[in-house]
This record gives structure tokens, C-alpha cells and sequence, in this order.
């Protein structure tokens, strides 16, 4: 391995010196550059992953969450300079991958059929495996976008449903959490078959009123720090004896 590590180190400065430019080989920006091919040339060096040399990792890692089928992702990279690659070498190679990027995890399946089926169309046209990983990469992150989208708008009708079933509880007498009601910038609810107001005033404390309907002003139970305080008070004000309306 240390051998390894010593030809891989001296391979990039004997490429480095090369250069007919004194000023190139002193430029900032070029030793910033050859830094990093070393310390990546030291890496893959002393990697496990014997088989994988820098392109092939790279293209593995641009692979990772294409959803290529493996057996074809396997005869690409059987095509660039190295060991043969067996099945098993690509899939622990693309799970390590996964695993190691932890803010991508695993390729989303939401996306899985249409990148096969791209995948598929794409290779019946003849496109090389870099270009389609590029195309496949550009597809995704507008799929995923467009999922998100689509998700946000889904949550938010579904949440704008559960809000108007519950505002039709409360009208219709039945018990309701708190919510909106019509324009009111106040919260509603009804709890043991009682209506309830409560409202936020500027110094922020909360105001609890027992009310006969929506436009009630009703009468004024008490003022809380907090909705969680007025609610604690509430399990116990619903339930008391109170005069009749």
C-alpha cells in the first residue's frame, strides 16, 4: 500500500513539471489543483475498493441514484482501464456510495420507473452512458421538483378540506377543535356541546370566551399566558355548571 500511496504521489508531480511554463508551474491556482489530485490520488491509493480508480469511481458516484440497471452500468465500466468487475463488485460499490452520502441516502422510487424507461429509450438511440447519466441526473432533479410540488399543493387542498369538515362540525353544533371560522381572525371551538371564542391580543396573552354563536362577543372566561394554559382551563370550564344563555 505504501508503495501505492509513493507511485500515486509522484505519477502527479512528474505530470506536474512537465509543463514548459515556469509561470504555470508556480501559479497558486495550479498548485491548489494539484494538491487535490494528490490527496484524491493518495485516497484511492490506499483505499479497500481495489478495483475502483478515480474514473471509474467517479462514475459510479454519478450513477449512484440514476436508477441504471446494474448489469449495464457493470459492462460501461468493464470498458474503462481496470480489473474485471463482477455484479457483486458494482452493487456493494453503489451501496457503500449510498450509505457514505448521507444527505442523499438512497435513489428515490418515486422516479425509478421513468429513469428506467428513459434509460431504456435512450440506450435504443444509441446515446453513450455519460450522456445519459447526465440526462438521467437532469430528469431527476426536475421530477423531484415537480413531486415536491405537487406534494405541497396536495397537502395544502387536503388541509384546506379538513379545515372547512371541521368549520361545518362546529356550525352544526357538534364538538370541533379549535379553528377558523369564516374571517375571524379568532379561534373557535365547541367542547361538551358549548361554543368557545379565544383571541390573541397585543401584548400577546389570550383571551377565553364562552360564546352562544360566531358573531357573539360573549362573555370573557379569563386571560392566559398561553393557548396551552387556556386550554388546560378549558377541560375544567366546559364541564362546570354555568348560568343559562
Amino acid at each position: 500500500m505504501e508503495s501505492d500511496r509513493f507511485w500515486a504521489v509522484k505519477y502527479r508531480l512528474l505530470e506536474y513539471v512537465k509543463s514548459p511554463s515556469l509561470k504555470h508551474i508556480r501559479d497558486p491556482q495550479s498548485v491548489n489543483k494539484l494538491a487535490k489530485e494528490i490527496l484524491t490520488s493518495l485516497d484511492q491509493a490506499s483505499s479497500v475498493w481495489r478495483k475502483w480508480d478515480g474514473v471509474r469511481d467517479d462514475v459510479a458516484k454519478a450513477a449512484a441514484y440514476c436508477w441504471i440497471p446494474v448489469e449495464g452500468l457493470r459492462a460501461f465500466l468493464n470498458q474503462l482501464p481496470g480489473p474485471e468487475l463482477t455484479i457483486t463488485d458494482v452493487n456493494q460499490r453503489l451501496r457503500a456510495i449510498w450509505e457514505e452520502t448521507t444527505s442523499n441516502g438512497y435513489p428515490n422510487e418515486d422516479v425509478k420507473d421513468a429513469c428506467l424507461a428513459l434509460y431504456e429509450m435512450e440506450q435504443a438511440a444509441g446515446t453513450e452512458m455519460m450522456a445519459i447519466i447526465g440526462a438521467l441526473q437532469e430528469f431527476i432533479e426536475a421530477e423531484e421538483e415537480r413531486l415536491r410540488v405537487e406534494g405541497e399543493a396536495r397537502y395544502k387542498r387536503l388541509r384546506e378540506e379538513e379545515q372547512a369538515r371541521l368549520e361545518q362540525m362546529f356550525l352544526a353544533g357538534a364538538d370541533s377543535p379549535w379553528i377558523k371560522v369564516g374571517q375571524s381572525k379568532d379561534l373557535f371551538c365547541r367542547k361538551n356541546g358549548r361554543a368557545f371564542r379565544i383571541a390573541q391580543g397585543k401584548d400577546k396573552r389570550w383571551s377565553l370566551f364562552r360564546i352562544a354563536n360566531v358573531d357573539d362577543a360573549g362573555k370573557l372566561l379569563g386571560v392566559y399566558g398561553t393557548r396551552g394554559d387556556a386550554n388546560k382551563a378549558l377541560k375544567t370550564i366546559a364541564y362546570e355548571v354555568e348560568p343559562r344563555w
